[in-house]
């Protein structure tokens, strides 16, 4: 794991990381486009957190922080690069980006459907929460 580079995505990364997310997440989400990304690098510069191996991004983190919650998107890692530490390296990341900023627990979006994203979140500590749903309303088509 030693030629595994953790580091802050850029605007030169959007189109890796788009390309990325098509073949290593799960579902999609109506952010899921340059303009989604361009925004949450111009809110915040470092939520976007990139695992690198030989020049290329192989997995990604959305740490966000809102100053009250931490929260945790597209964990997402290419299907050649799985179960080699990137994913563990990413939240990583994240938790100690959390740290900095005085973030107290991180909450995680993983859908209900994504068995083996389960197993990822639990042995990396975090437990679902049964007594809480996700309401979603989008705010334009």
């Amino acid at each position: 794991m030693d030629d595994l580079h953790i580091r802050t995505a850029s605007a030169a990364d959007l189109d890796t990381v788009l390309a990325l997310w098509k073949v290593a997440a799960k579902g999609t989400s109506i952010s899921d486009d340059r303009g989604g990304v361009e925004g949450l690098l111009a809110r915040d510069p470092e939520a976007l957190i990139l695992a690198v191996r030989g020049g290329e991004p192989v997995g990604t983190v959305i740490a966000g922080f809102d100053g009250w919650r931490c929260h945790l998107y597209r964990l997402a890692v290419h299907p050649d690069h799985r179960r080699r530490g990137v994913g563990s390296a990413l939240l990583a990341a994240a938790e100690e980006r959390f740290a900095r900023l005085g973030g107290r627990r991180a909450d995680a979006m993983v859908l209900d459907g994504n068995e083996s994203a389960h197993h990822v979140w639990d042995a990396a500590g975090y437990a679902r929460q049964p007594e809480w749903s996700r309401w979603v309303k989008p705010l334009h088509d």
